[in-house]
């Protein structure tokens, strides 16, 4: 019998499709105007499409939450795409509430579907169980015994950029986009340290890699807004990916490089460790054995341990997810990070010169991780750098039932009732303001504003309510989802300095007001009469007349 379309049958279709889409709207505004979070002082929202999101990534310098804490006091709520309320918060033991309950404050779904798809399930984006099953198998890789034996990669990439400049400086001081050349170094370190993948960045005569060119796809700057707009719209009608979308190509192309690559270099790995565990006539692997050249063997390693219960280990496609997780995570951060402290040390000579005779005192350019830790005052600089110029501003979560979220101090909603707890439904955003946080006068002194690594000497005992991993600081979060690689972040970033501090002088080639700082979504700098060369941080390089 043959199959036809009636007109009966296409209204039918028709109205099911609108009779959804009202239900979608619905449900959408209900959660946006019933919300608990209306109640709350705030800014007004200039754009019912942007909410506040287009202002707050327009400002300069992220100072617009620390104006709206002024102006609103400790807890206010702004808005998201199309109105949807958000709850920004400086109390430090809501906090430790949001960070320590991460079952119950996760990364917002939106951005878990469009990252998996990209980049697959690693660490940073699972949650749960699963979280704790990878945080379990990849601690060990990045415990301090193993940072110890990678900062000699480290080290070496460091002074591989010393030389780079060495190269460009050749015939005087010269003005350098520093931010870039960072930017490659980390990427060799990350490949190195990462997963034994040798990137050649830093390269002067080597052509990009096929991997390299992948991520330089896929982590390329976006549009920002609207592209933001439309992966909201797609969270909210998954049809919409249907769409044709040359953005959601490129990223396709340079995921299927990814997985093709990574799955090789997994493949190359298992085999390495069981060819020496054979060669060393030992029945399989024990997670005492966890010594190797980068972390991707460690975590492979620790992975096929025999001591680990089979329940326990990750899939195939669980290891592969953590390659560009660990790309993502200590790549372009750690170039940030180092970027922000050459923008402070160029508007200071005085510390820098400080910085430098410290450095210089250490008899060798090969420094080890204790050589490294023991410089006092290279550790209150990172610590300080870190504070100020924290590379993330900001961090998002999303509460994953109704929940009330204690606070140390009451607050007044725009009806004038006091409040002594925030109370939230399933779905609302919870704003962590990391930056606000590090910049906040009551905890840090009224030059709290002030690049001044001397503060670390005797830091203020008010900074114990942090609730950060490190360093009383929110830069590596805080909770069971910190930032499992902050030692390895740290030792990089500090043999960074040590090598390029010794080595060169730093000055600002133009006045400071020619440069500009955005989130997008890390802080980052640029030129002010320049925009289309994107980020950017043009210094004055000077080989050190004193250097050997």
């Amino acid at each position: 019998m043959a199959f036809s379309l009636t007109s009966t049958d296409v209204l039918a279709v028709l109205f099911t499709a609108a009779g959804y889409l009202i239900w979608r709207i619905y449900k959408f505004l209900a959660f946006v105007y019933g919300s608990p979070l209306c109640a709350l002082p705030g800014p007004p929202s200039p754009s019912w499409v942007y909410g506040n999101v287009k202002e707050i990534f327009d400002s300069e310098g992220a100072t617009l939450p620390d104006k709206w804490f002024q102006l609103y006091g400790k807890v206010y709520v702004d808005h998201e795409f199309f109105m949807t309320p958000r709850v920004w918060t400086l109390d430090p033991l809501a906090l430790n509430h949001v960070l320590t309950h991460e079952s119950d404050y996760a990364r917002p779904e939106v951005n878990l579907r469009e990252v998996a798809k990209t980049l697959g399930r690693g660490i940073l984006f699972v949650r749960g169980e699963k979280h704790r099953q990878q945080r379990r198998i990849l601690n060990p890789a990045f415990g301090p015994m193993q940072v110890r034996d990678l900062t000699e990669i480290f080290v070496k990439k460091s002074n591989e950029l010393r030389d780079y400049w060495v190269h460009a400086t050749r015939t005087g001081p010269t003005t350098i986009n520093v931010n870039a050349d960072l930017s490659k170094m980390t990427l060799d370190v990350i490949g190195q340290a990462g997963f034994g993948y040798d990137f050649n960045a830093l390269n002067l005569e080597g052509k990009p890699t096929e991997l390299s060119l992948a991520f330089r796809k896929l982590f390329r700057s976006s549009s920002g807004g609207q592209s933001s707009v439309l992966a909201y719209l797609i969270s909210l009608f998954p049809i919409l990916a249907l769409l044709p979308n040359k953005r959601l190509k490129e990223i396709a192309s340079a995921s299927a490089v990814i997985r093709r690559v990574g799955m090789q270099l997994v493949a190359d790995r298992k085999a390495a460790i069981l060819r020496e565990a054979s060669e060393k006539h030992q029945d399989g692997v024990e997670r005492k054995d966890l010594k190797g050249r980068d972390l991707l063997t460690l975590l492979i390693k620790a992975n096929m341990a025999k001591d680990v219960p089979e329940s326990q280990r990750l899939s195939d496609a669980d290891v592969l997810g953590q390659i560009p997780t660990f790309l993502l995570a200590g790549h372009e951060t750690t170039a940030t990070a180092s970027t922000w402290a050459l923008y402070a040390l160029s508007q200071r000579p005085d510390i820098q010169q400080k910085l430098r005779e410290e450095l210089l005192s250490v008899d060798t350019d090969t420094p080890t991780m204790d050589e490294l830790n023991g410089l006092p005052y290279l550790d209150a600089v990172v610590r300080e750098t870190l504070r100020l110029h924290s590379p993330i501003t900001f961090l998002v979560r999303e509460a994953k039932k109704d929940d009330v979220i204690p606070l140390s101090e009451p607050f007044t909603d725009r009806y004038g009732r006091v409040h002594k707890e925030i109370r939230v439904a399933k779905g609302n955003k919870v704003a962590l303001p990391v930056i606000a946080m590090h910049r906040l006068k009551e905890i840090w002194g009224e030059d709290a504003m002030e690049f001044k690594p001397e503060r670390w000497e005797q830091p203020p005992e008010e900074i114990s309510v942090i609730p950060g991993v490190w360093g009383h600081l929110l830069t590596f979060i805080g909770g069971p989802r910190a930032c499992i690689g902050y030692r390895f972040s740290l030792v990089e970033l500090k043999a960074i300095m040590f090598s390029i501090i010794r080595g060169f002088e730093f000055e600002m080639p133009m006045p400071l007001e020619e440069y500009q700082i955005k989130t997008a979504p890390l802080q980052r700098p640029s030129v002010r009469s320049a925009p289309e060369k994107g980020w950017q941080l043009p210094l004055l390089v000077k080989p050190y007349k004193g250097a050997a």
